[in-house]
C-alpha cells in the first residue's frame, strides 16, 4: 500500500467533500473546510491545508465563523497536514486536544468478510428503531454519554449508515457500523464498543467482518477508521495498516 497515495486520495475523497445528514452546511475557504451540522450532527472542520498561508488568521476566522453557531467543535488535525505545528497554533488559540487515534486503512478484498461470531452470540442488522435503541444502548454502556443521534442517525440514512449488533440472548454486547461513502472509494467503521465480559473472545472481529462484507458489496475499495489504543492491534491483525496520526482539537 502507497501510504502517500492513499493519504492523498483519503484527504481529497473524504476529508474535503464530507457527505453529511440533512440540516448540514459544508463550506469551503481557502485552506479549510467547514461543516455546521443540525443538532444532532457533527461540527468542525474535517481538513484543513494551510501551509503558505497565514495559518494563525485563519484560525481565528474560523473561530469566529463557528461562533455563529455558538455549539462546541472540533478542528480534526492529521499528522500530516500543514503547517508542521499547527497543533501548537491550536492549543495557543485555546483548543483542548481530546485523545489521539491511529489513522488505518485497509483494502477491503484482503479483509476477512466471513463473521465467525462465538458460541451464543448472534449478529443483528440494524433495520428498525428497536435495532437502533440497542446500538444506543452498548454504546452508552461502553463509551458513556449519550449517543441517541447516532440511533437517529441509523434510521435516517439507512443507505448510507449500515449497522450491526452482536446479542448474547436478548442483551446487546457489541455495536458498530459502517459509513458508505459512495462515489468514493472507501468505506468508515465507527463504533465496535464490546461489553467488557465479552472482549478477547472474537466478537469485535465478527463485527469488524460483518462490515467489511457491506463495503464490498458496495463495491469499495477500501475500509477506514480512527481507531483507540484500545481496538488499533486487533485492527492491525486483521490487516489493517496505520496511516497517520488524528487528534480533535475541541473549541468552545
Amino acid at each position: 500500500m502507497d501510504v502517500n497515495e492513499i493519504l492523498a486520495r483519503f484527504d481529497r475523497e473524504i476529508r474535503q467533500q464530507p457527505r453529511e445528514g440533512p440540516g448540514a452546511l459544508v463550506e469551503h475557504d481557502p485552506g479549510v473546510v467547514r461543516v455546521l451540522n443540525a443538532a444532532d450532527g457533527w461540527t468542525g472542520i474535517p481538513w484543513s491545508g494551510l501551509g503558505g498561508l497565514d495559518a494563525d488568521a485563519v484560525i481565528a476566522a474560523q473561530i469566529r465563523r463557528f461562533a455563529q453557531a455558538g455549539v462546541p467543535w472540533e478542528w480534526k488535525l492529521y499528522s500530516h497536514d500543514q503547517p508542521h505545528d499547527l497543533a501548537d497554533r491550536l492549543l495557543a488559540a485555546g483548543f483542548e486536544p481530546g485523545p489521539a487515534e491511529a489513522l488505518l486503512v485497509a483494502e477491503v478484498d484482503a479483509l476477512p468478510r466471513e463473521p465467525s461470531p462465538p458460541e451464543g452470540v448472534r449478529l443483528v442488522p440494524v433495520t428498525d428503531a428497536e435495532g437502533a435503541g440497542h446500538v444506543v444502548r452498548i454504546h452508552d454502556e461502553v463509551f458513556g454519554g449519550d449517543h441517541a443521534a447516532i440511533g437517529r442517525q441509523l434510521l435516517e440514512r439507512p443507505d448510507d449508515v449500515r449497522a450491526v449488533v452482536a446479542m448474547a440472548g436478548d442483551r446487546p454486547i457489541c455495536a458498530g457500523r459502517v459509513e458508505l461513502h459512495r462515489g468514493t472509494e472507501f468505506a468508515s467503521l465507527w463504533g465496535g464498543g464490546t461489553d467488557p465480559a465479552w472482549r478477547g473472545r472474537g466478537v469485535f472481529k465478527a463485527v469488524v467482518a460483518w462490515r467489511a462484507a457491506r463495503a464490498a458489496e458496495a463495491g469499495l475499495r477500501y475500509l477506514q477508521v480512527d481507531a483507540s489504543d484500545d481496538s488499533r492491534p486487533i485492527l492491525q491483525r486483521l490487516g489493517f495498516e496505520r496511516l497517520a496520526t488524528t487528534i480533535p482539537f475541541v473549541h468552545g
